[in-house]
């Protein structure tokens, strides 16, 4: 009777051991339905084992934490998303958060114009030439109000599997998100949403600050309500596109001031024929909310400093003085 409870507890050593890691690190669930574990750009106070338990795509934590340090080594898991599913058992995960991302963050800042946010994707998204092209010309043609503009400098988390077109789709979701509290201002005023955000690239592109971009903004009102040309020196940086040093927004002479570039702002009246980039609601709200000025003319001090004049010569005394 003794050998064969032996023999038992032998035979079944195994089977309790490999249902015990089995417990430990088998799947959480039946489900293959694929989400995003999204691992923050500043890792700082974040826990990838904590996050995992908790987000339910891991038994349990010592025994993962365990995995991680030792089955692990030499490779790190990195800031983005990865697509997981709750019938993935812990190697699986593993191998997955230590991999390659699924999905990448991309920061876009300040008022860039469209092709420095392709080439920003470009670099993050791992794009070749023929994706990025595609990406420059969306809606040229088509749905032209679209081109140029609509891309909100923002935080994004994109997936690496998707193309120029659908990622375009997200800014313009995140654009239309932004812009919505403000159309109604819009529609009050009777101004077009698309010469809004024209002069609103204008006063990004032109401010020093936020704290000056109201002033510009009356100012840019005053030349079109005059009829005068805008003489704004940014058109004309977008007019010449990318620098030989790599910059998109380089200085430019007076030969420029003579092309016949649509966006020449010294040569034709009006608005350029689209935005120069894309600008944040703040730039938006100083074009729907311009500050009450009899200024014409401006310009910024060596300490970023704003200076308008009233006449010409006032403004050629400002350059004497300031500049």
């Amino acid at each position: 009777m003794k050998k064969v409870l032996l023999i038992l507890s032998f035979s079944l050593t195994p089977i309790i051991i490999f249902s015990l890691l089995w417990f430990l690190i088998g799947p959480v669930g039946n489900s293959d339905k694929l989400e995003v574990f999204t691992v923050p750009q500043e890792t700082g106070n974040f826990s990838v084992v904590d996050s995992l338990y908790e987000q339910k795509f891991i038994r349990n934590k010592s025994a993962f934490n365990f995995l991680l340090q030792n089955l692990a080594r030499g490779k790190e898991v990195k800031s983005g998303g990865y697509r997981l599913s709750q019938k993935m058992n812990a190697w699986q995960v593993l191998e997955k958060i230590t991999g390659k991302q699924d999905l990448f963050w991309l920061t876009i800042s300040y008022c860039p114009r469209k092709e420095q946010v392709g080439e920003k994707l470009a670099q993050t998204l791992g794009w070749g030439q023929e994706q990025l092209n595609n990406w420059n010309s969306l809606y040229k043609k088509d749905n032209s109000e679209y081109f140029e503009g609509v891309y909100y400098p923002d935080t994004y988390m994109l997936p690496a599997d998707e193309s120029p077109e659908q990622i375009s789709k997200r800014f313009l979701g995140n654009f239309n998100e932004k812009f919505a509290p403000l159309s109604d201002g819009f529609l009050a005023k009777n101004i077009k949403w698309t010469t809004g955000l024209k002069i609103a690239s204008l006063i990004a592109r032109e401010a020093a600050g936020a704290q000056d971009m109201k002033l510009i903004s009356g100012i840019i009102w005053n030349r079109l309500n005059d009829g005068m040309p805008l003489q704004i020196d940014a058109t004309m940086q977008y007019t010449l596109g990318k620098n030989e040093d790599g910059s998109w927004w380089g200085n430019i002479d007076i030969s420029q001031k003579q092309s016949d570039s649509p966006y020449n702002s010294y040569k034709y009246k009006g608005l350029p024929p689209t935005p120069i980039c894309s600008p944040s609601v703040t730039a938006i709200e100083a074009a729907l909310n311009p500050e009450e000025t009899d200024c014409l003319f401006y310009l910024h001090d060596s300490s970023s400093q704003i200076h308008c004049a009233k006449t010409y010569q006032e403004h050629l005394s400002n350059i004497r003085k300031y500049l």
